[in-house]
């Protein structure tokens, strides 16, 4: 069983629209657009294709996960996961790319759900997701499936 999941980020866009908008109409109210306005949204238009959804593969074994575009990507072989289950994420933790020190990684572009994958390694990574359900079943049925 394949599966594929685009997840759009809905936090990601608005966390990048809001700026946007402000930069854009700074130069109105002030009459001047300074150049760190122009390194501002420069670092905004790279930034939004690379984050503004998180996309998860299972096929042929591996399990992908990359954001936006696809320029930062994982690959995670199903024979590594040990273990895994749906979780809820605390709200501070945030989104985007984390570090959660001595817990583990987190990939996430909006909402608190994931699924958290317990390496054979003994890493952690969680991957945020709105179809938390269906990935943790996918994973079940793959990891059952090259058994």
């Amino acid at each position: 069983m394949e599966y594929n999941h685009k997840q759009f980020g809905t936090v990601m866009v608005i966390g990048f629209l809001v700026p946007t908008i402000f930069i854009l109409f700074l130069p109105f109210i002030s009459g001047d657009f300074p150049p760190v306005l122009f390194i501002a949204i420069v670092v905004i238009a790279i930034s939004f294709p690379i984050f503004y959804s998180l996309t998860v593969k299972i096929g042929g074994g591996i399990l992908t996960c990359y954001f936006g575009v696809g320029l930062i990507r994982k690959q995670i072989l199903l024979s590594d996961i040990k273990e895994f289950r749906a979780v809820r994420n605390p709200w501070f933790v945030g989104w985007g790319i984390r570090w959660m020190p001595g817990q583990y990684w987190l990939w996430n572009v909006s909402g608190l759900q994931a699924v958290e994958l317990l390496l054979n390694n003994g890493k952690r990574f969680r991957i945020g997701t709105d179809d938390s359900e269906n990935l943790v079943n996918a994973i079940q049925i793959n990891k059952s499936s090259a058994a």
